[in-house]
């Protein structure tokens, strides 16, 4: 065993005095690797005698696993020793108590916009965006309300310049996309307006909406109502009745404004404090495409035609969520959007 004790003290002192991994890697091959001193002793053993042997055998795995051991011991330490280096140079205190994660809540504004957008591309509409700093042409007058037309009255508009004001709709998108693209034209427009509204519990100065427009050869006023059931009926999570009402938009002839089922009594009380007991929520406008407005984006109306519609993010928002103060939603209050926790997709 002389031979054995003293291969077992030179290695655990050149072990001790390994710096590195790397060190410790290239120790360990040359000691008890095939071609080191250990290895070398190995071989030998089948040159003994047979009674010798097996006792040689089991003294040389007893000092093979106690330098195994040593290894393992200075791995772990240098290992430990790296990461307490590198916490030494890091910025952050892992010694530090842990904080506690809160979890967030969608908007309600984003989170029915998402819903919105999810439900007309799955049947078939494209998102399109536009600038929301716009010229007059296409706020106003390629959707039929040209310059002094009463329609401009109810749009309240913001003029940063001579022509050019802040979106009142996104129905310029429309315009947009129809200047650019030939028929077939399937896509919706979800985004914030501006209108020069006092601000109080239904109204505000800057709103979303979100509208869509489909322009084809064979559209018709009844897919315009399927599309739209179908849309109320998604956001509200069940089967709605609606109705269309005769309206009129400068943009659509004929047109119409829709209305749903009231969401809390559903018609049956006369006391209900959503719907004052009329049973109806008037909640989108809706029409087919005026020929003049397919005319100033260089379509043909004895060709193709289409309808549009548009709502109120925020309108269906307070429908959805039974909320009668517009102004909750840009607040930034926590306790008020803590109660989003949890919903959506």
């Amino acid at each position: 065993m002389n031979d054995l004790d003293k291969l077992h003290k030179q290695a655990c002192d050149k072990i001790k005095h390994a710096k590195t991994l790397q060190s410790l890697q290239e120790l360990k091959a040359e000691i008890l690797g095939k071609a080191g001193s250990f290895g070398q002793m190995l071989r030998e053993v089948g040159k003994l005698p047979r009674d010798v042997r097996k006792t040689r055998g089991a003294e040389l795995n007893q000092v093979k696993n106690a330098i195994e051991s040593a290894f393992e011991l200075a791995n772990q330490a240098l290992q430990n020793e790296l990461v307490q280096q590198e916490l030494a140079r890091s910025r952050y205190d892992v010694t530090l108590p842990g904080r506690r994660t809160v979890w967030g809540a969608m908007h309600p504004l984003r989170l029915i916009e998402l819903e919105a957008i999810h439900c007309l591309t799955a049947l078939g509409f494209q998102v399109a965006d536009g600038p929301q700093l716009e010229h007059d042409w296409y706020n106003f007058e390629a959707l039929n309300i040209p310059e002094n037309h009463p329609a401009r009255d109810m749009h309240d508009t913001f003029f940063v310049a001579p022509r050019i004001v802040l979106r009142t709709h996104t129905s310029n998108v429309q315009i947009r996309t129809m200047v650019q693209q030939k028929p077939p034209v399937r896509i919706i427009a979800p985004g914030m307006v501006y209108r020069r509204d006092e601000v109080d519990p239904t109204h505000s100065p800057v709103f979303h909406q979100i509208e869509g427009l489909w322009v084809d050869d064979k559209v018709t006023f009844a897919d315009m109502k399927g599309v739209l059931h179908r849309f109320i009926s998604y956001l509200f999570k069940k089967e709605v009745r609606v109705r269309f009402r005769p309206s009129y938009f400068p943009f659509t002839e004929p047109s119409c404004e829709m209305d749903f089922g009231c969401v809390l009594c559903e018609g049956t009380l006369t006391t209900c404090r959503v719907c004052r007991g009329r049973g109806w929520l008037e909640i989108a406008g809706a029409g087919m495409v005026d020929p003049a407005v397919l005319e100033s984006v260089g379509y043909d109306p004895e060709a193709v035609q289409g309808f549009a519609f548009g709502a109120g993010i925020e309108r269906i928002a307070m429908l959805r969520f039974l909320i009668d103060d517009i102004r909750l939603f840009y607040d930034n209050d926590v306790r008020f959007l803590q109660q989003f926790r949890g919903q959506g997709f």
